[in-house]
């Protein structure tokens, strides 16, 4: 019956004066007594586990089956006895008992060590809503604490079976958490196909570049993976972001770094020709646009700065911080001072008069604006010519007790560019998503991104 139907069914009993009573958990719970005892079973579901000789035997009863599981229909219909056998891992026979028990009742309680095989039942025996919920579980939980880690064996996962959507999840978790990730167990269980796809992306959030080369060396030394793989992890650290004093040090002391040195070597000396010249003049020689000149998003107090607002419905609220002009050496000593302006109900461009005489003043918030956040330099500089500063935003939350990166927002002036700035967000509500303790936790970080001024001839 469609839900239009069901509704125009209701209605029609309530004019007559008639109630629905529900009695459905009581129903429920006779269904669970009937999976626990067994009363009145047909079929012995006998499942035995791979390369064991570990049996578990459920008692069921086959209409339950069949309603639930066009699968089970089949392997029912095709049966000769009253006992069906299957042949399962260790880890799902573990759990059938508690996939079958959600066949009678619907419901079921997971742990996080129990997703990928109760998915893997789900999937195998298409009961299509255990499948979908699990994805929404796995999901909704990558930031829950497990001994081991558990988000890098579901993006394995995801990949295997090929759901693109809990996988892309998964890679933008680790990605936006990765400075937490690299200091866990986690990290050591990571596959070279994941690690370079980290290493590959812009948007990693992570202390500092040199953060992540140490990161790496660890991750060989635990995995001693093949000299090309180790070699095309070496080749996606951006050494351009590392101080040279610090790819000095390196070069000296890093048995990765001297193992290698001439699969990077060239890498090396372009990240010292970027160090001791100004940005113009390397932008007249070289393509600067690659990834080697391109900052991550990095949590180091010189490229950026936290700020918590308090009560973030109740007023515009200003802050001021510093960064470093840019990554090269050449600018390691200079600073950029930056006015950073938060407004609850900020007025969106497009709802500003394009008609209002010159000089007459345009009205910047209403109570019907967005949040927005504005960053601007606080004074001009000859050093900015050849840059451009691109302005990340993170918003932290708190899920299952932890603090994570929710959201990102990159933008060059105003989050007004970005256009979904704190879209969703009910900033009003004391408990909303967005908020810790009733405050909105942002990092905002500057990234000066480099352009090619004169392509150099051939």
């Amino acid at each position: 019956m469609s839900h239009y139907a069901a509704a125009l069914k209701q209605e029609a009993a309530l004019e007559t004066g008639a109630m629905v009573l529900n009695h459905s958990m009581a129903l429920v719970q006779r269904m669970e007594s009937l999976v626990a005892t067994g009363n009145g079973s047909d079929v012995s579901l006998r499942v035995q586990t791979v390369d064991t000789e570990e049996v578990k035997v459920i008692q069921a009863h086959a209409l339950v089956l069949t309603l639930q599981s066009d699968v089970f229909e089949e392997l029912l219909l095709g049966r000769n006895a009253s006992t069906l056998v299957l042949t399962e891992t260790a880890e799902c026979t573990a759990v059938f008992d508690k996939f079958v028990r959600y066949l009678y009742c619907g419901d079921i309680s997971v742990r996080l060590d129990q997703a990928i095989s109760l998915h893997k039942l789900a999937s195998k025996y298409h009961v299509v809503s255990l499948q979908q919920g699990l994805t929404r579980y796995m999901s909704q939980h990558l930031s829950s604490e497990s001994p081991a880690g558990h988000v890098v064996g579901w993006y394995q996962y995801a990949v295997q079976i090929g759901d693109v959507s809990l996988q892309d999840s998964c890679l933008q978790y680790l990605s936006w958490n990765l400075s937490s990730v690299l200091q866990s167990a986690e990290w050591g269980t990571i596959g070279a196909d994941l690690l370079l796809s980290l290493l590959r992306r812009s948007d990693l959030i992570v202390q500092s570049e040199l953060e992540l080369y140490e990161a790496l060396e660890l991750w060989v030394g635990q995995n001693r993976p093949s000299g090309p793989t180790v070699e095309r992890a070496l080749e996606a650290i951006r050494y351009g972001m590392i101080p040279p004093e610090q790819l000095f040090r390196l070069q000296r002391q890093s048995l990765l770094m001297q193992r290698h040195y001439e699969s990077i070597r060239d890498l090396l000396y372009l990240a010292f020709q970027f160090h001791s010249a100004s940005p113009v003049q390397l932008a007249k020689y070289f393509e600067v646009n690659c990834s080697i000149f391109t900052p991550r998003n990095y949590l180091s107090p010189s490229w950026g700065s936290p700020w918590v607002i308090s009560s973030p419905t109740r007023d515009d609220r200003s802050f001021s911080f510093q960064t470093q002009l840019g990554p090269s050496g050449h600018d390691a000593s200079k600073r950029v001072t930056w006015n950073a302006l938060f407004s609850p109900r900020w007025f969106p461009l497009s709802a500003r008069s394009t008609y209002a005489e010159p000089g007459a003043m345009q009205p910047s918030r209403t109570d019907g604006g967005r949040p927005r956040i504005i960053v601007t330099p606080a004074t001009s500089s000859p050093d900015f010519a050849g840059v451009s500063f691109q302005k990340t935003v993170m918003v932290m939350a708190r899920q299952q007790g932890k603090v994570v990166v929710r959201h990102v927002y990159n933008f060059h002036q105003s989050t007004e560019e970005a256009g979904d700035f704190l879209v969703d967000a009910d900033l009003q509500r004391r408990v909303s998503e967005y908020l810790i303790d009733s405050s909105l936790y942002l990092h905002v970080v500057v990234k000066p991104v480099y352009h090619t001024l004169i392509v150099a001839k051939k």
